[in-house]
């Protein structure tokens, strides 16, 4: 068992196997992308690799399938619980970073009205997407997912309002 360094992309793959339980890295990269992908980029390759070198530090255990395609399932170990834990309960400092090529544009002389109508067309419509997720989750107890996503529906509510604004 090797100390390693982990990385936002470690935690993300320990936190979806936790709530999972147990997965290959073909079912993590469809969990990232309709959770954690709506507010993390994250490259679906590196599940590959992460689920491996987190396996070799004694972080999960991997098990491969016997037959089939030989797919390597993962589910964490205490070492892999203990590091989430620690690290959620950790606070953090960081600041939101912003990476918005519409506002790169915008900054640089964009009719503001041309980016507005595009914008309005696509944070409309993941509003609405956030907006089906909250309705289907009616009920269920305020959880992490369910609170990152009305930080999501904030989040697309105030793009809508500044677009709206820009769009003459």
């Amino acid at each position: 068992m090797s100390d390693l360094r982990l990385t936002p992309t470690s935690y993300i793959v320990l936190g979806m196997l936790e709530l999972c339980g147990e997965a290959t890295p073909y079912e993590l990269k469809a969990l990232a992308a309709q959770g954690v992908g709506n507010f993390w980029s994250l490259q679906h390759a590196q599940l590959y690799t992460e689920t491996a070198r987190l396996a070799e530090a004694g972080y999960l255990d991997e098990e491969r399938e016997e037959g089939g395609r030989r797919r390597k399932r993962y589910r964490m170990t205490d070492r892999g619980r203990e590091a989430l834990r620690e690290w959620t309960e950790a606070p953090t400092d960081q600041f939101t970073e912003l990476r918005d090529l519409a506002l790169l544009k915008l900054f640089f002389g964009a009719d503001p009205a041309g980016l507005a109508e595009v914008q309005l067309e696509i944070h409309r419509a993941r509003l609405a997407e956030y907006e089906a997720l909250r309705e289907e989750a009616a009920g269920l107890p305020q959880s992490g997912p369910a609170l990152t996503l009305e930080a999501g529906l904030g989040h697309e509510r105030e793009w809508v309002q500044f677009w709206e604004k820009l769009s003459g």
